[in-house]
């Protein structure tokens, strides 16, 4: 796969210290950068993290003093470009009190056509706009703007076929490292935008991912979770003889105590043997995110996504005679166009067979240039009720899972301190369940075992251990 190359990525480092050298007067600097969407983002958002601090901006939790924001955007859901939207809007009132921040709108919204123009007509306080094929580029068009005082748009669209590497970054979770293996995607499910804002698919070089798994490690990354738009096809078009399931493999030869989790996978791509492999190796979590997004033969047919429900249902039958306690999640669209009421229903009736641990639904949302916009939409109540019952659905049978593991004791690794309750830590199982439970600091980062004693729909509660593990460790 073509790279962006090193003079062109050492260019961009030469930017950095421009950009430091203009801010070198003006005392300390904060940089904020509010992400909305996929994991992919997330990580997105590290680089921009790494570059900024560079630049001698400290990374601030609060836009208020901030000297500069980034907004990342989404374009999967209407919702969160609404959300975008309306942010960049309230940030105005920021920047009137501070006329020298900077603001920046970048990510896969502002990729789509007349998104750019909008913004710069609309909101004459974004100072910068890049796409998602220009992230790399973020140092010089602020380097830009700093210089001339003139406003930078650069979209990008139509330039996704390199990938830039060895860009600095900046983890936002010290336990926790998002490594992107690949970027794009090649499926076009009439539903997505995400091929026409994010590009063709393309694999990073295999020593390329292994050596920032093996920096995330020492660094103390006790969890390591691949990502990819579809991870399943990595290595198509870079590789003749090595796939996805060898790169898994790989990752955990590495030394170092950690666990490994990827996502997205397409059910299509999800071979036996990357199944075996995960069911061999110790490392991987037994956890697996495999999207459904309708149980309806006719549905699936018109969203793209190839296969059929007997099919999704034959692959989950071999992924547990492989992994007998493998956490399955998924995600669901409810209301696609043509959906009828027998169509929701078939999906209702995957739901409740599968059983799986947590669903992502959404109400389906038109996407500019997807064949699924022109098609004929539902009306709203529809998709709202249809989403409520399957919801519905969902909660009681994960509510019924997580009572009966009240009473056992289960291994979390400890994230932090819960966003809701800071006199509680709060970390994840392996099969990604939220345990809240009351400990001292220094145990964020462990994996210790926690007793449950009260279950509800989306979290655990339980007291800590002082003795060493007994029960399943979920």
């Amino acid at each position: 796969m073509p790279r962006i190359s090193e003079s062109q990525i050492q260019a961009q480092y030469d930017f950095m210290s421009r950009v430091r050298e203009i801010n070198s007067h003006r005392g300390r600097l904060a940089a904020y950068i509010k992400t909305f969407g996929c994991q992919q983002n997330e990580a997105d958002s590290e680089e921009l993290a790494g570059m900024l601090t560079l630049m001698g901006y400290d990374i601030e939790n609060d836009a208020e003093n901030a000297d500069i924001i980034l907004i990342n955007t989404c374009a999967v859901r209407e919702h969160a470009e609404s959300k975008a939207m309306s942010i960049a809007g309230r940030f105005k009132l920021l920047k009137a009190k501070k006329p020298d921040m900077i603001i920046g709108v970048c990510g896969c919204m502002v990729t789509q056509e007349g998104v750019s123009a909008n913004l710069k007509e609309k909101y004459p306080y974004v100072d910068i706009l890049f796409g998602t094929s220009e992230l790399w580029r973020m140092p010089e068009i602020l380097y830009t703007r700093l210089s001339t005082g003139k406003r930078v748009f650069e979209p990008g669209k139509g330039r996704y076929s390199d990938i830039a590497e060895g860009l600095p970054s900046v983890r936002s979770d010290r336990y926790r490292a998002y490594i992107s293996v690949m970027y794009g995607c090649d499926n076009f499910c009439t539903y997505c935008v995400v091929p026409h804002v994010r590009g063709r698919e393309r694999s990073r070089e295999r020593e390329a991912v292994l050596a920032d798994v093996r920096k995330a490690v020492s660094e103390g990354a006790r969890e390591i979770t691949l990502l990819g738009q579809n991870v399943n096809s990595y290595g198509h078009g870079l590789y003749e003889d090595y796939d996805f399931a060898d790169l898994l493999r790989d990752v955990c030869a590495a030394d170092g105590d950690f666990t490994v989790r990827f996502m997205t996978s397409h059910p299509k791509d999800m071979t036996d043997r990357l199944i075996s492999v995960m069911a061999a190796e110790p490392k991987v979590s037994k956890a697996l995110h495999l999207p459904l997004q309708s149980g309806s033969d006719r549905v699936l047919r018109a969203m793209n996504r190839v296969y059929k429900r007997d099919d999704y249902l034959a692959l989950v039958s071999r992924i547990r005679a492989a992994m007998p306690d493998i956490a399955l999640t998924t995600d669901i669209i409810v209301g696609f166009p043509g959906e009828t009421e027998e169509d929701f229903l078939d999906t209702v009736d995957i739901v409740k067979r599968v059983k799986y641990d947590n669903i992502y639904s959404f109400i389906y949302s038109p996407r500019r240039g997807t064949p699924a916009a022109d098609m004929e939409q539902l009306p709203y109540e529809i998709k709202v009720d249809r989403y409520q019952r399957l919801i519905a659905v969902q909660s009681e049978m994960e509510l019924a899972f997580n009572r009966g593991l009240e009473g056992s004791t289960i291994e979390v690794l400890v994230e932090g301190r819960s966003k809701t309750d800071t006199d509680k830590l709060t970390g994840r199982t392996e099969r990604g369940k939220l345990v809240h439970f009351s400990g001292p600091d220094c145990l964020i980062g462990q994996r210790i075992g926690v007793r449950i004693t009260h279950a509800e729909t989306f979290a655990l509660y339980g007291e800590l251990l002082d003795t060493s593990l007994n029960g399943s460790a979920l």
